[in-house]
């Protein structure tokens, strides 16, 4: 790996200049940002570089409040049209925040406000083109039929500033797109659910559950596919895997685990602290904290619903404890779950061990 005594070295042989050796330094801090100071075996982890960026995203918030103010103002009173009027002001409000992130993005590449334009140009398009395609009439007597394609077309800008930018918070925003799109075609066919557990519940009536399944199983093999072409995770091909498997994760372990917990049989409690072990192991195995992070308010919950209120509390109390050492010892503890595995699984496209 090169290094600056390197870059000095070559700017002092000709080999570069300093305003040449300056930008590679610059382009090496920007990609290598936080990670330089992770522990060997830490997940890289960057919401923002310096407070600076918190100080843009309040800008960037309020500015986004003011307009909305002004365009709700300017259209209040005027019925005619409105759908015209909306998804015109959502054309120019785009515009507006493509250029923005143009700026904060691909030449400041700033972190926290990237995340916030991810969500405002999300939020911009799906109210201008929903108002646009969507019939209120329909929705009014708890028709659907009309919002999939407004799904469909907003999931498909996200997709498209993705492209532009790279965010690895717009693959969350994509997979939620993609769930919600299937989730209402599975509405149009089967009617809407009951209430929200059923997207998780396997038992209710309809497909929600299994879509939210499906969706989960689909969006970790993406999440994995980002992961295993970065192993080391220097490169930003990690940061999408992560946000991935921030989606995956509780919908895996939300339909497996409170369809069990409904069951209310002390077989189904077995398989359920069976299934967590098996998310906890699959989450030291790749290297991702998010499946046990959505694991733990399952195992509280199994505890207070099996034990008593003392019980549940030293159950809850040794809980913590071995979370802190997992943590504590993450690294050793992931060495010696691969070592029997190195024969099973594809290690060289797994981060390495420490």
């Amino acid at each position: 790996m090169i290094d600056r005594d390197d870059l000095r070295a070559a700017v002092g042989s000709g080999l570069i200049g300093e305003a040449q050796a300056a930008s590679l330094a610059a382009l090496a801090d920007s990609r290598r940002g936080a990670r330089e100071n992770l522990a060997p075996g830490d997940e890289p982890f960057e919401l923002f570089k310096g407070f600076n960026e918190i100080f843009i995203v309040i800008g960037l918030l309020i500015l986004a409040s003011g307009w909305v103010a002004i365009a709700g103002i300017t259209m209040m009173g005027e019925i005619t049209n409105y759908q015209l009027k909306i998804a015109s002001t959502s054309v120019f409000s785009a515009v507006a925040i493509w250029i923005l992130a143009e700026y904060f993005i691909r030449r400041r590449r700033m972190i926290a406000p990237a995340i916030a334009l991810s969500l405002l140009w999300t939020a911009n398009a799906g109210s201008g083109i929903t108002a646009y395609f969507a019939q209120p009439f329909m929705l009014a007597q708890e028709d659907l039929s009309s919002l999939p394609l407004p799904l469909a077309l907003t999931t498909l800008t996200i997709a498209l500033f993705w492209f532009r930018f790279r965010v690895p918070f717009s693959m969350a925003l994509i997979a939620l797109g993609l769930f919600s799109l299937t989730i209402m075609v599975g509405a149009n066919q089967a009617g809407t659910p009951n209430n929200f557990s059923d997207l998780f519940l396997l038992s209710a009536d309809g497909p929600f559950a299994f879509i939210t399944l499906a969706v989960g199983l689909a969006v970790f093999a993406v999440a994995m596919f980002f992961d295993m072409s970065d192993p080391h995770r220097v490169t930003r091909r990690s940061a999408q895997g992560f946000w991935l498997h921030v989606v995956a994760a509780p919908a895996l372990v939300n339909t497996i685990a409170l369809t069990l917990l409904t069951s209310e049989t002390e077989l189904a409690y077995a398989i359920l602290l069976a299934v967590l072990l098996l998310f906890a192991i699959v989450a030291i195995v790749i290297d991702r904290r998010s499946f046990l992070i959505a694991a733990i308010g399952y195992i509280v919950t199994l505890a207070g619903t099996v034990f008593d209120g003392e019980n549940t509390a030293i159950v809850v109390f040794v809980l913590g404890i071995f979370l802190v050492v997992l943590g504590a010892f993450w690294a050793r503890i992931r060495a010696a779950l691969l070592e029997p595995l190195s024969g099973i699984l594809p290690l060289h496209l797994l981060p390495p061990s420490h």
